[in-house]
């Protein structure tokens, strides 16, 4: 007999990310569900960039993309055992991709 686990989440307060409410690096690495020096390896890969790069690196915000990059690069990671700059790489390619389809019209 094959046992069924249930998992419940409890959402108690939602914010949007967006241009009025950019996440913090600590609030981004949380998000993604890791640590601040793992979304530092993202900005030096290039895969994310904060809005203001020139900022102190304690300044510095995020808009919605960079999270949904962090998530993505998170899940290539658990699902292909890759590194962050492998992440940033197969991000990279499936973004061009989607550039050039749209430019064929498909």
């Amino acid at each position: 007999m094959t046992s069924l686990r249930q998992t419940t989440v409890t959402i108690t307060h939602g914010v949007p990310v967006d241009d009025d409410h950019p996440l913090r690096i600590a609030e981004l690495a949380r998000a993604a569900g890791d640590r601040e020096e793992w979304v530092l390896a993202l900005v030096d890969a290039g895969l994310i960039a904060p809005t203001r790069p020139d900022a102190p690196q304690a300044q510095w915000v995020f808009h919605g993309e960079a999270l949904r990059c962090a998530l993505q690069a998170r899940r290539l990671q658990r699902d292909f055992d890759v590194g962050v700059e492998a992440a940033a790489l197969i991000i990279d390619l499936q973004r061009e991709v989607r550039r050039l389809r749209a430019l064929l019209g498909g």
